[in-house]
């Protein structure tokens, strides 16, 4: 029989079998109280105002232990130990659905804990024993539960960035090698490397990131809004220097979706039609 353990540090223990199924998230309980036989509604505790009232359902069936993503908030998803192929990682976004790996899962919900007045990473831990293969992630329609009432709003999440923005332009240059699929060694563009590709795509206005300084103070600006104030690596120095924090906010910044491809091939194609206009006048 399959059994899926949950665990978080501020939660007890949840232990699933088949059949089962768990709501969870900052508020998930429904009119009916939000629990039935083999079903489960858990409010996480330390959830920040801006979590979804319900965040994901995980289904245990005999083939597997489905997890559903039903939350604004994005989340990676990260299977640990016995992956085929070693570790996989998924970024959740609403509709998104998944098996979990055999073995240990991790899932980070970005910025979803309040902590001490800041917004902290909140995970979870899923333990898998008796799993089958994954399959890989699908697109599911889902049906929200009625509104407990007494239960606050859904905030708005904090930091987003700008569209169109300094900080929107530098962000986009600074992941361009992650949102294209070339980043294997870990590189980030230079400062003059994103200095050029925000003066290219700006019909070559690019503000004052000719300066290095300023550019650099961009990127610890979108750091903040990526990580949040606790784990932001701007924050965390490690003997007195800071460990590859720049590639650190690319690959947070597109796991948020910060910025996305779509966002990238905009303004690539905005940058080619201005060129045309001016080669045509």
């Amino acid at each position: 029989m399959l059994r899926v353990t949950v665990r978080s540090p501020e939660l007890h223990p949840i232990a699933l079998t088949t059949g089962e199924r768990l709501v969870f998230g900052r508020a998930p309980h429904g009119g009916d109280g939000g629990r039935r036989p083999g079903r489960y509604a858990v409010a996480l505790p330390g959830c920040a105002p801006h979590v979804s009232r319900v965040l994901a359902d995980l289904v245990v069936e005999d083939h597997g232990a489905r997890l559903t993503w039903r939350g604004a908030n994005e989340a990676m998803l990260a299977g640990l130990f016995e992956a085929p192929g070693g570790a996989r990682r998924v970024t959740l976004v609403r509709g998104m659905s998944t098996v979990l790996d055999d073995g240990k899962n991790e899932l980070v919900v970005f910025t979803g804990r309040q902590l001490g007045g800041q917004n902290a990473d909140l995970t979870l831990t899923f333990m898998v024993t008796g799993a089958l293969r994954p399959s890989e992630p699908t697109e599911m329609r889902w049906t929200a539960d009625p509104l407990t009432p007494g239960v606050a709003v859904t905030e708005e999440a904090p930091g987003a960035l700008s569209r169109y923005s300094k900080s929107w332009y530098v962000a986009l240059a600074l992941t361009e090698p992650l949102l294209v699929g070339d980043d294997d060694e870990q590189r980030v563009p230079t400062y003059q490397e994103i200095h050029q590709r925000v003066r290219h795509w700006r019909g070559g206005e690019a503000w004052n990131l000719a300066d290095p300084r300023r550019v650099d103070e961009v990127i610890k600006k979108i750091s903040k809004v990526a990580f949040g104030e606790v784990h932001d690596p701007y924050a965390a120095v490690r003997d007195g220097k800071l460990f590859n924090a720049r590639f650190a906010v690319a690959r947070r910044t597109a796991q948020r979706r910060l910025v996305t491809i779509e966002d990238l091939d905009e303004v690539e194609r905005a940058a080619q039609h201005n060129e045309q206009d001016r080669r045509n006048r």
